[in-house]
């Protein structure tokens, strides 16, 4: 759907008000209806779209536009005629009739300076923006109704209008210190090309290159995620490149005016701009992976040069000391992303085929069994995928055995039906390890086993109706006979539910701790102190939340910001603290990775490998991924990481 703005507005396509200066279209006193702009009394039949010719004169930075009613590129025919093709055309009609230099900026003062405080009157910004709150931390300034980017508040205006002002350039100032943009127009100018630099503007949803003289646009455009309207009507563009295929936000591609295939107009006007960007995806070339990530060698902070003269190669091995015997565990964690989460809706970015199972299976086993490590702790597993794929694959190649759990809604469903709920699985490898005991822990059966929780009805009403599960297993070396636990879980997603997350995290390392001293062959209170204890999962909570904080610090006050309002028995009145000593995060020797979720949405760090560093110490870590090529790509999964 085309934006409009105000109330009681019959126009279609109000983005766009028309101009009666010089250069316009239709010098009427009124704007022309829908139907006038598609059958002219002159021409029963609208021109078609990517037919038009047009010449630039340069009077005042105003460009003549005419059109022809006749196509040299592509034959269009009658049966092309419908909504999409009705849009594009009318469209660009009124995009043509705002030649004059600033005109956007021109209508809207216009606008502001004759209507009545009591009119429901539009502003710049009101007038060149509908819908942008998929943009983080949306802010009002005083006596405006500008939409702000985060990154720069200081700034009460978010559009730019250079618009007719005869360009043959444009500044590199505008990629460095205009990052906060959300409406750039750069249209009726004399531009050839644009700079990929563009691709810096995030935050822009309406770029307007119309009218210029671009036979191409640059491929970076395609990582502004951002944008709904893309508009270039009447340039020299004959092929859009693929990249564009990401724009999955886009509902507005403007091409009427270029010379653009015959086959890719078609798809244009029949099916509209989401088809036609679909299609883009589809059909876009896989580049080259990114290098292999490496690992990062940690050191102990205490180990200085005469230490690290150990590692060196050129020293004779009769003067080298030798290490003291240790136990080395390698651990994994990955969120394989359940296949029923994993679909066009969610990832518009990402080809289809790319997020189909049979593409994807193979390049999260590809990817985990790289790493070949002792311990794997995997998330979103769906039942049917461990039954029919992981078990069976990482026990022919790795020799893995393995214990899974799916969320406790299964427990309620059909034996089919629960083969598409996801859960949780741990696997070790055989080789190394035998499985001394395993326990599973269902958060929202165990906050009813607790009489000071049992009493909250915010524990019936938000902690009850979310399923999540942790799985724990103690593991025994078979040659030396040391003890490791390893946990592993996956806690709810949404932001808006903090104080749930809180309240599975203290859960979570009560039921570690009786666990432990259950199992555990040191039967005393100090058994959690004694026995190397790992957690992996996805905790759905970063750096600066309350979980990470419980986990990293030893205990949460009760009046934490995290738990609002709600009220969770002796949590939210005395506060939540666990016996684990020194619990660390593995990644925190190097200030935590860049991120652990890659999307348009979000970039950060939800997902941890916790240990006991009393027991254990980090000797090495997967690095983060090569940040050349996070660069050119807008979010996972794609074609070359199945997960996100």
């Amino acid at each position: 759907m085309y934006p409009t703005y105000g109330k009681n507005n019959n126009t279609a396509f109000t983005r766009y008000p028309l101009s009666l200066g010089s250069g316009t279209i239709f010098p009427s006193s009124k704007p022309a209806s829908l139907s006038s702009l598609l059958q002219p009394s002159s021409n029963p039949t609208p021109p078609s779209p990517f037919a038009s010719s047009h010449t630039s004169d340069n009077h005042n930075g105003i460009s003549q536009l005419t059109t022809s009613g006749t196509n040299t590129t592509t034959t269009m025919t009658d049966s092309v005629a419908g909504p999409h093709y009705e849009r594009q055309y009318a469209y660009a009609q009124k995009s043509r009739q705002s030649s004059s230099p600033h005109h956007h900026a021109r209508t809207a003062a216009l606008v502001a300076r004759t209507s009545s405080s009591t009119t429901n009157s539009l502003t710049f910004n009101q007038q060149a923006q509908y819908d942008l709150t998929n943009r983080p931390n949306n802010k009002k300034s005083a006596g405006t109704t500008c939409t702000t980017s985060n990154h720069n508040d200081d700034n009460s205006w978010s559009i730019l209008d250079m618009g007719g002002m005869g360009l043959n350039n444009l500044t590199p100032v505008l990629t460095t210190d205009y990052l906060f943009l959300t409406v750039l127009y750069i249209n009726h100018n004399n531009l050839t090309t644009l700079p990929s630099s563009l691709s810096k503007l995030t935050h822009l949803a309406i770029l307007d290159a119309s009218s210029n003289r671009l036979s191409t646009v640059p491929k970076e455009l395609g990582l502004l995620v951002q944008l709904k309207e893309l508009l270039l009507f009447d340039n020299e563009i004959s092929v859009l490149p693929t990249e564009l295929g990401t724009l999955y936000q886009l509902e507005t591609l403007g091409l009427e005016g270029n010379p653009i295939s015959s086959d890719m107009s078609k798809i244009l006007l029949e099916q509209g701009s989401a088809a036609f960007i679909a299609n883009l995806k589809e059909n876009a070339e896989v580049g080259m992976p990114p290098p292999q990530r490496e690992m990062i060698r940690v050191l102990d902070e205490d180990e200085d040069e005469e230490e690290e003269v150990k590692f060196d190669e050129h020293l004779d091995k009769k003067d080298k000391k030798e290490d003291p015997p240790t136990d080395k565990l390698s651990v994994l964690s990955y969120n394989v992303l359940c296949q029923k989460y994993a679909t066009i809706q969610a990832y518009g970015y990402t080809p289809s085929w790319a997020l189909g199972w049979d593409y994807r299976k193979e390049l999260v086993m590809t990817e985990i069994l790289r790493c070949n490590s002792d311990v794997l702790c995997l998330q979103e597993i769906e039942m049917s995928q461990f039954e029919d794929f992981f078990r069976d694959r990482f026990q022919e190649a790795g020799g893995y055995e393995s214990i899974f759990f799916p969320k406790s809604r299964a427990k309620t469903m059909t034996d089919d039906e629960r083969r598409s709920v996801d859960g949780c699985a741990i696997f070790y490898k055989t080789s190394r390890f035998k499985l001394v005991a395993h326990h599973l822990l269902e958060y929202g059966q165990k906050a009813l086993q607790r009489t000071d929780l049992k009493e909250s009805e915010d524990t019936f009403n938000r902690v009850m109706t979310k399923d999540n599960i942790a799985i724990m297993i103690l593991l025994e070396d078979i040659k030396s006979g040391s003890r490791v636990v390893v946990a592993n879980s996956h806690f709810h997603w949404d932001p808006q539910f903090a104080d749930v997350k809180l309240v599975q995290a203290g859960i979570l390392l009560e039921e570690i701790e009786q666990f432990i001293q259950k199992h555990h062959h040191h039967h005393s209170s100090s058994t959690a102190n004694m026995i190397p204890t790992v957690i992996c999962g996805d905790f759905n909570s970063t750096p600066d939340s309350g979980v990470y904080e419980l986990l990293s610090k030893g205990s949460v006050k009760q009046n934490h910001d995290d738990f609002g309002d709600h009220i969770y028995g002796h949590y939210t009145s005395k506060g939540l603290k666990h016996h684990l000593s020194s619990l660390k995060s593995a990644y925190s020797s190097i200030g935590e990775l860049p991120f652990t979720n890659y999307t348009p949405r979000f970039k950060g760090v939800l997902d941890y490998i916790w240990y006991t560093a009393d027991t254990l110490d980090t000797v090495s870590l997967l690095g983060p991924i090569d940040p050349d090529y996070l660069n050119k790509v807008v979010g996972f999964p794609n074609p070359h990481f199945p997960s996100e």
